[in-house]
């Protein structure tokens, strides 16, 4: 591991201030400028819980109110923030990138946070009382960051119009599925000239038709996880994907590097199948894992 120095460090922190200097262009007062400021600095330390009373006491503040301030009643554009994030991001990553959509769960205790229920979290690995977001990350060989995000608000939120009012929901605001929500950030991605190459996305999303026909009817590249039981046309007649995969003779298989991982190289066999379908270029890929045998399907 490479020594960190003094050096590092103080390149660190020029760099952390022209960066929050950028983002003071958010909020028209001093004080909450400052706390922004704090705020982002305790999230990127080693305080071990990161709720505004943890944040206040890292940046040395008598009490939460600033901090809370800052997230409720302060003045400031949170999308304005999330252009500015998502126009730095892209700029020190570079173009020809990969889009991912992806969801993850913030687990509570009360029913007060906006969209919170008891559904299941994937931070959980069960159903909890959560909120869930759906996220686009950038990502390219030189790392990756988050460019977007949008909240799910679950129908049973959707339709309580008294509990939406003392949440500050706005009334504009109805029912989208996942999916979606990550239709809507593709969009938004577009519309601001990221410039990726491709979208990948989990079978949350893989799954979803509408998702992969808009994907197709922009004309951009995708590998989409789906289910086993993914009914897909051939030349045979429609199949489903694991019943295509399970009549493939050996010679079919391939092996390749997935990259490395956390426990070193993630070697998996590959299988490439041609789908008859209204465009050409359409296909599954299969991934075997050589150890357990364990299938992950792609279109």
């Amino acid at each position: 591991m490479a020594t960190v120095t003094t050096v590092d460090v103080t390149a660190w922190k020029r760099r952390f201030a022209l960066l929050m200097a950028t983002f003071g262009s958010l909020f028209v007062r001093p004080e909450p400028r400052s706390t922004a400021c704090a705020y982002v600095r305790g999230l990127l330390s080693g305080v071990e819980r990161k709720n505004s009373w943890w944040l206040a006491e890292a940046a040395g503040h008598a009490g939460p109110r600033a901090m809370q301030r800052l997230l409720t009643t302060a003045c400031w554009d949170a999308d304005a923030a999330r252009d500015l994030v998502r126009s730095q991001v892209v700029d020190h990553l570079g173009p020809g990138g990969v889009l991912i959509f992806d969801e993850t769960g913030f687990l509570k205790k009360g029913t007060q946070s906006v969209g919170v229920q008891r559904q299941y979290s994937g931070t959980a690995g069960r159903i909890e009382n959560s909120q869930l977001a759906v996220f686009a990350t950038y990502a390219t060989d030189r790392g990756r960051g988050l460019i977007d995000r949008r909240l799910y608000l679950p129908n049973s939120w959707c339709e309580d119009a008294e509990r939406r009012d003392r949440a500050g929901v706005p009334t504009d605001i109805t029912f989208q599925t996942k999916p979606q929500l990550a239709t809507d950030m593709l969009a938004a991605a577009i519309a601001a000239d990221v410039p990726f190459s491709w979208v990948t996305a989990d079978e949350a999303y893989g799954n979803n038709p509408a998702f992969r026909a808009d994907l197709r009817d922009r004309g951009i590249s995708y590998v989409v996880a789906v289910a086993c039981n993914t009914r897909v046309r051939t030349a045979l007649g429609t199949r489903r994907v694991d019943h295509l995969v399970a009549a493939l003779p050996p010679s079919s298989w391939q092996s390749y590097s997935a990259g490395n991982g956390s426990k070193g190289p993630r070697n998996y066999h590959w299988a490439w199948i041609s789908l008859a379908d209204t465009s050409p270029d359409r296909w599954l890929l299969v991934r075997r894992n050589p150890t357990t045998g364990e299938l992950a399907y792609y279109l």
